[in-house]
Protein backbone atom coordinates (compact mmCIF):
# COMPACT_ATOMS: atom_id res chain seq x y z
CA UNK A 1 0.00 0.00 0.00
CA UNK A 2 1.19 3.52 -0.92
CA UNK A 3 -0.11 7.05 -0.39
CA UNK A 4 0.39 9.86 -2.90
CA UNK A 5 -1.11 13.07 -1.38
CA UNK A 6 -4.86 12.65 0.00
CA UNK A 7 -5.24 8.61 -1.64
CA UNK A 8 -4.32 5.22 -0.72
CA UNK A 9 -3.35 2.85 -3.50
CA UNK A 10 -2.78 -0.56 -3.49
CA UNK A 11 -0.83 -2.81 -5.86
CA UNK A 12 -2.59 -3.88 -8.74
CA UNK A 13 -0.41 -5.29 -11.74
CA UNK A 14 3.33 -6.03 -10.35
CA UNK A 15 6.73 -5.10 -12.70
CA UNK A 16 7.47 -8.57 -14.04
CA UNK A 17 3.98 -8.81 -15.06
CA UNK A 18 3.82 -5.48 -17.09
CA UNK A 19 7.64 -6.29 -18.57
CA UNK A 20 6.67 -10.20 -19.46
CA UNK A 21 3.18 -8.61 -21.14
CA UNK A 22 5.24 -5.97 -22.83
CA UNK A 23 7.69 -8.42 -24.34
CA UNK A 24 4.88 -9.79 -26.08
CA UNK A 25 3.71 -6.72 -27.48
CA UNK A 26 7.20 -5.66 -28.63
CA UNK A 27 7.19 -8.97 -30.29
CA UNK A 28 3.95 -8.38 -32.22
CA UNK A 29 5.24 -4.90 -33.36
CA UNK A 30 8.04 -6.60 -34.61
CA UNK A 31 7.06 -9.20 -36.34
CA UNK A 32 4.12 -6.59 -38.08
CA UNK A 33 6.87 -4.37 -39.04
CA UNK A 34 9.49 -6.62 -40.13
CA UNK A 35 10.74 -4.72 -43.07
CA UNK A 36 9.52 -1.80 -42.47
CA UNK A 37 10.56 1.66 -40.71
CA UNK A 38 7.64 2.79 -38.72
CA UNK A 39 7.60 6.11 -36.94
CA UNK A 40 6.61 5.97 -33.51
CA UNK A 41 4.95 8.61 -31.77
CA UNK A 42 5.23 8.34 -27.60
CA UNK A 43 2.43 10.58 -25.91
CA UNK A 44 4.18 12.10 -22.92
CA UNK A 45 4.01 12.34 -20.46
CA UNK A 46 2.23 9.37 -19.38
CA UNK A 47 3.77 6.91 -22.08
CA UNK A 48 7.12 7.64 -20.69
CA UNK A 49 7.67 4.65 -19.04
CA UNK A 50 6.21 1.90 -21.43
CA UNK A 51 7.56 3.24 -24.83
CA UNK A 52 10.68 2.91 -23.18
CA UNK A 53 10.67 -0.70 -22.35
CA UNK A 54 8.45 -1.40 -25.47
CA UNK A 55 10.84 0.60 -27.32
CA UNK A 56 14.17 -1.56 -26.00
CA UNK A 57 12.88 -4.60 -27.36
CA UNK A 58 11.44 -3.84 -31.02
CA UNK A 59 14.69 -4.41 -32.68
CA UNK A 60 13.27 -3.26 -36.04
CA UNK A 61 14.81 -0.05 -37.38
CA UNK A 62 12.76 3.01 -36.56
CA UNK A 63 12.07 6.16 -35.90
CA UNK A 64 10.34 7.88 -32.74
CA UNK A 65 9.16 11.66 -31.60
CA UNK A 66 6.98 13.12 -29.01
CA UNK A 67 3.72 14.77 -28.37
CA UNK A 68 1.99 16.01 -25.39
CA UNK A 69 -1.50 15.76 -24.92
CA UNK A 70 -3.91 16.20 -21.93
CA UNK A 71 -7.18 15.71 -20.64
CA UNK A 72 -6.92 15.04 -16.52
CA UNK A 73 -7.06 16.69 -13.94
CA UNK A 74 -7.05 15.00 -10.40
CA UNK A 75 -8.18 11.83 -10.58
CA UNK A 76 -11.02 12.15 -14.26
CA UNK A 77 -10.78 12.70 -17.40
CA UNK A 78 -11.86 16.13 -18.13
CA UNK A 79 -13.12 15.82 -22.02
CA UNK A 80 -11.18 18.46 -22.99
CA UNK A 81 -8.13 18.04 -25.27
CA UNK A 82 -5.27 20.72 -25.37
CA UNK A 83 -2.48 20.19 -27.56
CA UNK A 84 0.70 21.14 -25.85
CA UNK A 85 3.57 20.46 -28.22
CA UNK A 86 2.92 19.01 -31.43
CA UNK A 87 4.14 16.69 -34.31
CA UNK A 88 7.46 18.50 -36.07
CA UNK A 89 8.00 15.58 -38.47
CA UNK A 90 6.26 14.44 -41.58
CA UNK A 91 4.45 11.51 -41.46
CA UNK A 92 3.14 11.02 -45.08
CA UNK A 93 2.96 8.15 -46.19
CA UNK A 94 4.63 6.86 -43.20
CA UNK A 95 3.72 3.76 -41.29
CA UNK A 96 2.96 5.24 -37.62
CA UNK A 97 2.64 3.68 -34.47
CA UNK A 98 1.43 6.05 -31.14
CA UNK A 99 2.31 4.54 -27.87
CA UNK A 100 -0.17 5.90 -25.23
CA UNK A 101 -0.22 4.71 -21.46
CA UNK A 102 -4.14 4.89 -21.24
CA UNK A 103 -7.24 4.69 -23.38
CA UNK A 104 -10.12 5.51 -21.07
CA UNK A 105 -12.85 7.81 -22.69
CA UNK A 106 -11.19 7.37 -26.22
CA UNK A 107 -11.31 11.52 -26.95
CA UNK A 108 -7.65 12.00 -26.61
CA UNK A 109 -6.80 8.95 -28.91
CA UNK A 110 -9.81 9.93 -31.04
CA UNK A 111 -8.31 13.46 -31.19
CA UNK A 112 -4.66 12.71 -31.99
CA UNK A 113 -5.71 10.16 -34.69
CA UNK A 114 -7.79 13.16 -36.73
CA UNK A 115 -4.78 15.25 -36.62
CA UNK A 116 -2.18 12.32 -37.37
CA UNK A 117 -5.14 10.98 -40.47
CA UNK A 118 -4.91 14.86 -41.91
CA UNK A 119 -1.25 14.14 -43.00
CA UNK A 120 -1.89 10.79 -45.05
CA UNK A 121 -0.09 8.43 -43.24
CA UNK A 122 0.23 4.96 -45.13
CA UNK A 123 -1.15 3.96 -41.71
CA UNK A 124 -1.79 4.54 -38.05
CA UNK A 125 -2.21 1.43 -35.45
CA UNK A 126 -2.22 2.28 -31.47
CA UNK A 127 0.05 0.62 -28.66
CA UNK A 128 -1.31 1.29 -25.42
CA UNK A 129 -0.26 -0.29 -22.00
CA UNK A 130 -3.78 0.41 -20.58
CA UNK A 131 -7.74 0.52 -22.04
CA UNK A 132 -9.97 0.39 -19.87
CA UNK A 133 -13.64 -0.70 -21.93
CA UNK A 134 -15.99 0.58 -19.85
CA UNK A 135 -15.07 4.29 -19.93
CA UNK A 136 -15.02 4.73 -23.60
CA UNK A 137 -17.13 7.95 -24.86
CA UNK A 138 -15.42 7.14 -28.48
CA UNK A 139 -14.81 4.34 -29.95
CA UNK A 140 -10.76 3.63 -30.79
CA UNK A 141 -9.76 1.22 -33.11
CA UNK A 142 -6.35 -0.53 -30.74
CA UNK A 143 -3.93 -3.20 -32.37
CA UNK A 144 -1.74 -3.71 -29.49
CA UNK A 145 -3.30 -3.42 -25.52
CA UNK A 146 -1.22 -4.44 -22.57
CA UNK A 147 -4.57 -5.08 -20.02
CA UNK A 148 -8.06 -4.62 -20.80
CA UNK A 149 -9.07 -3.20 -16.67
CA UNK A 150 -12.27 -1.62 -15.21
CA UNK A 151 -12.63 1.91 -15.23
CA UNK A 152 -10.64 2.35 -11.81
CA UNK A 153 -7.87 4.98 -11.58
CA UNK A 154 -4.16 3.38 -11.76
CA UNK A 155 -1.26 5.33 -11.26
CA UNK A 156 2.42 4.38 -11.57
CA UNK A 157 4.13 3.20 -14.45
CA UNK A 158 3.94 6.94 -16.11
CA UNK A 159 0.56 7.03 -15.02
CA UNK A 160 0.26 9.92 -12.14
CA UNK A 161 -1.74 11.23 -9.46
CA UNK A 162 -1.89 15.13 -9.72
CA UNK A 163 2.09 14.69 -11.13
CA UNK A 164 3.08 12.10 -8.64
CA UNK A 165 3.50 8.42 -8.66
CA UNK A 166 4.90 8.07 -12.31
CA UNK A 167 7.98 7.27 -11.07
CA UNK A 168 6.72 3.64 -9.69
CA UNK A 169 7.70 0.32 -11.59
CA UNK A 170 4.21 -1.40 -11.04
CA UNK A 171 1.05 -0.19 -11.22
CA UNK A 172 -1.68 0.82 -8.15
CA UNK A 173 -5.38 1.09 -8.24
CA UNK A 174 -7.40 3.44 -5.21
CA UNK A 175 -8.08 1.48 -2.24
Amino acid sequence: MITILDKTFVPFIDQPTLENRISHLASQVSADYKDRCPLFIVVLNGAFLFATELLKRIPITCEITFVKLASYENTGSTGQVRQIIGLEESIKDRDVIVIEDIVDTGLTMNHLIEQISAFSPASVEIATLLHKPDALKKPVEMRYIGFEIANRFVVGYGLDYNGLGRNLDALYVIA
